[in-house]
């Protein structure tokens, strides 16, 4: 079995087709989707570019799919999502026909596959135990355990952050697959290779012609994703500075 990861697309449907077409020459026996494919600039169109390629890829649910879900549904925003951020799951609910919203909804928040040279590797999107629970590369171990608890698989595979790592843990290894489409740190699309070995991947694609993509959406943030998560990301240090700041109130409340 050789696999490809792609997590965090959020609708950079330019993003996704360049990362396809550098996945369609490394022969994949499957492509697991990690997670967050929406909301975003193109959500429609990224979930067909995803559905087309039928059983080449296998899914699992990200927090944004439940809030998408949630929203398509009529259902609140959950207590603390900002009007911001609220706006952009409604908008992104609107673009769905029913069928997509169900393909999200049925979605697992695991998945293991047997990996040829890394035997059962565990897919997640924020942690074994949440998909809202943020890994990254500088989160202390102390807090990483309880998160990594029963887990009898020696390899993770995670997002949620948007930074690809690869750090070891009482000889277990996690690995984040980084961000397809709203990565931060250098600039491109991030995903992974894995069997025998994991290899971290970054696609260049085109970013202005992106950008142009993006800002020519409805999307209520075009403009701050076109410059923000596509031209000019955040760096990995402003990042972890604050999800781990995150975190530790989280873990504090």
């Amino acid at each position: 079995m050789k696999m490809v990861a792609l997590y965090d697309i959020h609708g950079n449907l330019p993003a996704l087709d360049a990362v396809l077409k550098e996945v369609e020459q490394e022969h994949p026996d499957l492509i697991l989707v990690g997670g967050d494919i929406v909301p975003g600039p193109m959500p429609r169109s990224a979930l067909e570019r995803l559905l087309a390629l039928g059983d080449t890829i296998h899914s699992i649910r990200g927090n944004c799919e439940r809030e998408v879900v949630a929203a398509f549904d009529g259902l609140p925003p959950r207590p603390g999502m900002s009007e911001a951020v609220s706006e952009c799951m409604r908008w992104t609910a609107k673009q769905l026909e029913r069928s997509q919203r169900d393909f999200l909804a049925q979605l697992p928040e695991l998945a293991a596959f047997t990996v040829d040279g890394l035997g059962e590797v565990l897919f997640c999107h924020g942690s074994p135990r949440s998909d809202e629970e943020m890994m990254t590369a500088a989160t202390p171990e102390e807090r990483l355990r309880p998160m990594l608890a029963g887990v009898r698989q020696r390899v993770v595979v995670c997002g949620h952050t948007h930074m690809q790592f690869d750090r070891p843990i009482d000889g277990m290894r996690i690995v984040n697959a980084g961000s397809v489409g709203m990565p931060y740190g250098d600039a491109g699309a991030y995903w992974l290779l894995l069997g025998p070995e994991i290899r971290l991947r970054r696609t260049l694609y085109d970013l202005e012609d992106a950008a142009a993509q993006i800002r020519a959406s409805d999307y209520p943030q075009a403009q701050e994703f076109a410059e923000n998560n596509v031209l000019k990301p955040e760096t990995e240090a402003e990042a972890i500075a604050l999800f781990e700041s995150m975190a530790q109130r989280a873990q504090n409340s």
